[in-house]
C-alpha cells in the first residue's frame, strides 16, 4: 500500500491522490477510497492503475457530461471499472464539501449507473446519496445450493438477486454469529457468482432488537472479482438488502417526516467495524421510492 500525504486544505491539484475512509464504525473501520478530486487529464489505464497500486476502489472527479449533473465520478478497483461506487461517492462529496468545491445543500452527480441525488446534513455534518427502488430475483433451489457449497453452508435458504445498480445476492443467517462464522471457498466465488449473475454474494442476519427500535442488520461481502477477497463496507449492497427488507415488510420504513434508519454493520469479521446509515427516499405522495446511503467520513485511514 502507497503513503498517502496529509489530507490537504484545499483540493488537491490534477491526478493528486488523497485517501479518506468511509462508513467508518470504530478504530480501523470503513472501507477506503484512493480519491482523485481533478482527474482531467488522466485515460481509463492510469485511473485503474490508482486503483491497482493502492488495492481499493477508487473514486475520479471529472467535469459533468450531462444536464442538471454536477461533477461525473468514475470508480475503478484493481481488476475493472465499476458502474457505481456507495461508498466513494460518499466520501467523495464529504471531501468536496471540507474543500469549499460544494456549498449548496444539494448536488447531482454523474455515474455510469445514472444520475445520483447528493444530500448534505449539516447537523450531522454527513452526506446521504440517493440509490433507486430495488429489483429482485429469486434464486432457483440449484442456484442456491451453489450458493450455499460456496458459503460452506450446510443447507441453503432462499437467497435473492437483488440490485440498486450492481446485483449482489443476499443469504439470509440465522445469527451474527453464524454470518462471522462462515468460510467461503474463495477459489469459487468468481465461478459461482458468474453462474448466478451476480457480482458478489452478501450474507445477512438482522439483529432482533426491542419493539421500535431502529433494525440493525450485520452482512459481508464476498465480491465476484474485485482483487480482494471481502470487502469491508459496500454501500450499494446495503441499499439492496435495505430494499429487499423493506419490500418484505421485515423492517420498518417509517414516513417522510419520520423516517426510520437501518444501520448495516459490515466488516466486523475483518476487524475492520464499518456501519452504513440507510433510511427511506419518499415521493411527494409519501410512497417509498428508494432509499438514501450515509456513514462517518474521516481522513486518511480510520
Amino acid at each position: 500500500m502507497t503513503d498517502f500525504a496529509p489530507f490537504p486544505k484545499t483540493r488537491p491539484a490534477a491526478g493528486q491522490v488523497v485517501l479518506i475512509n468511509v462508513f467508518v464504525n470504530g478504530p480501523g473501520g470503513g472501507n477506503p477510497v484512493p480519491l482523485v478530486a481533478d482527474a482531467r487529464g488522466m485515460d481509463a489505464a492510469q485511473m485503474q492503475e490508482v486503483a491497482r497500486t493502492h488495492g481499493h476502489e477508487s473514486a475520479f472527479v471529472l467535469p459533468a457530461e450531462v444536464p442538471g449533473a454536477d461533477w461525473r465520478l468514475r470508480f475503478f478497483v484493481p481488476h475493472h471499472e465499476m458502474e457505481m461506487c456507495g461508498h466513494a461517492t460518499v466520501g467523495t462529496l464529504w471531501a468536496l464539501r471540507r474543500w469549499g468545491v460544494w456549498t449548496t445543500p444539494t448536488a447531482c452527480v454523474q455515474t455510469l449507473s445514472g444520475l445520483v441525488d447528493v444530500e448534505w446534513d449539516a447537523a450531522h455534518q454527513r452526506v446521504w446519496i440517493s440509490q433507486p427502488a430495488v429489483r429482485e430475483e429469486m434464486l432457483s433451489p440449484t442456484d442456491a445450493s451453489l450458493v450455499a457449497r460456496t458459503l460452506g453452508l450446510a443447507d441453503s435458504a432462499p437467497m435473492t438477486n437483488a440490485a440498486t445498480s450492481r446485483v449482489k445476492t443476499l443469504v439470509p443467517l440465522p445469527d451474527a454469529a453464524a454470518l462471522h462464522a462462515l468460510a467461503p471457498d474463495f477459489a469459487a466465488m468468481e465461478a459461482t457468482c458468474e453462474a448466478i449473475g451476480s457480482t458478489g454474494l452478501y450474507p445477512y442476519a438482522l439483529q432482533q432488537g426491542a419493539a421500535g427500535a431502529e433494525p440493525t442488520v450485520f452482512a459481508r461481502q464476498f465480491p465476484r472479482k474485485s482483487g480482494y477477497p471481502e470487502d469491508a463496507a459496500t454501500g450499494i449492497a446495503a441499499a439492496a438488502l435495505w430494499g429487499h427488507l423493506a419490500a418484505a415488510g421485515t423492517i420498518a420504513t417509517g414516513s417522510a417526516a419520520a423516517p426510520v434508519v437501518c444501520t448495516v454493520r459490515q466488516g466486523d469479521a475483518m476487524g475492520s467495524p464499518s456501519a452504513i446509515a440507510v433510511r427511506p427516499r419518499f415521493d411527494a405522495k409519501g410512497s417509498v421510492v428508494g432509499c438514501w446511503l450515509s456513514g462517518e467520513v474521516v481522513e486518511g485511514m480510520a
